[in-house]
């Protein structure tokens, strides 16, 4: 059933933001220590039985220099530099096999799957230990690991593995480093807003139900898991509350929104219980740069699925051969979409 805003309202809903005052100086000094590391790109080609696709299992140096993996994929033909989707992953889950991740070399562009940092266990297989526990209590999940400071917060690390993995993707031969689209939904739509508004030169990011942007809210909303595990921390936490959302503001989506230049395509669901659509277009209409929305209105979670991809495939499709993004109409829902902007 709907239990957020009505759409009407969802279009001009802007809140205020809760910004630190260092929230720029304290990613400029993360995103610095991060590249204090040898980057060490390692690229293996594997064989795993896709003869139209070259895999490559990947391994690089993200946060702190931990090793971080993840696969690389491209049309088995291709001799030149492609364009290239960063994929990021949804909460709970790794990344898995190549099989799981053919869209987008069917679409002639390599891709780059970066895997989760001690995640994987939950929906799709991971492979990348996350060597620092943080520090302090927390709920069983990510999402309250060192949530009590944030330099120690898991979404630190997560956020620069992100960063790392553009770097890392645009040091293969295959890929061309200025055709670099991010992607991801859920978690992976979060990870996807935060990196392209980090890294201001990407060509495009594609970011479906996005978790992790106006946390507030989401909190005051739904007690549905990923969120659900902050308000079981702070109904045992009472005094650390305040704690709690000073760290977090410093990776809220609305903060990445606010200043991201990077084009965009979103996505939200009016039935989603996890990541509630107020919270999607919360971090929409902040976005600076040109955006456009996909609006699902009977969808929970799962948002637009294949639809979604098609979609996206249309707007791909005009940034391979270099022409303008196509703005289509909004699935689902009255209305006209938001156009997409030069």
């Amino acid at each position: 059933m709907f239990v957020d805003m009505p759409l009407e309202q969802l279009r001009k809903y802007q809140p205020e933001r809760h910004e630190p005052a260092d929230f720029d100086a304290f990613w400029e000094r993360t995103l610095a220590e991060a590249r204090q590391h040898d980057l060490n790109p390692v690229f293996t080609e594997v064989d795993m039985g896709l003869a139209l696709i070259r895999c490559f299992d990947v391994r690089y140096a993200g946060f702190g220099g931990h090793e971080i993996r993840g696969w690389l994929l491209v049309p088995a033909t291709a001799e030149g530099p492609l364009p290239c989707v960063v994929e990021y992953i949804g909460y709970g889950g790794g990344r898995g096999l190549p099989h799981d991740w053919l869209t987008w070399p069917a679409a002639g562009w390599a891709t780059f799957v970066m895997d989760t940092r001690g995640q994987g266990g939950g929906w799709r297989t991971g492979d990348t230990a996350d060597p620092v526990g943080g520090n302090g209590p927390q709920v069983s999940g990510k999402l309250t690991q060192g949530v009590l400071d944030p330099d120690g917060y898991y979404y630190r690390r997560l956020y620069t593995d992100g960063v790392r993995a553009v770097e890392a993707a645009r040091s293969h031969p295959l890929v061309d480093p200025a055709r670099v689209v991010v992607a991801g939904g859920s978690q992976g739509g979060g990870s996807a807003m935060a990196v392209s508004a980090l890294v201001p030169d990407l060509l495009f990011a594609f970011i479906d139900v996005p978790f992790m942007t106006h946390i507030r809210r989401a909190l005051e909303i739904t007690d549905e898991n990923p969120y659900g595990e902050l308000n079981q921390f702070m109904r045992n936490h009472r005094h650390r509350i305040d704690q709690v959302f000073t760290t977090l503001d410093y990776f809220d989506g609305l903060h990445f929104a606010a200043r991201n230049t990077t084009p965009a395509l979103f996505s939200v669901a009016l039935l989603d219980g996890v990541t509630p659509a107020s919270t999607g277009f919360a971090a929409y209409n902040h976005y600076a740069g040109p955006k456009d929305i996909r609006v699902w209105r009977f969808n929970g979670h799962e948002g637009g699925q294949s639809a979604q991809v098609a979609e996206q495939l249309k707007v791909a499709r005009d940034l391979r051969t270099g022409g303008r993004p196509s703005s289509g109409s909004e699935n689902g829902a009255a209305g006209p979409s938001e156009a997409l902007r030069a």
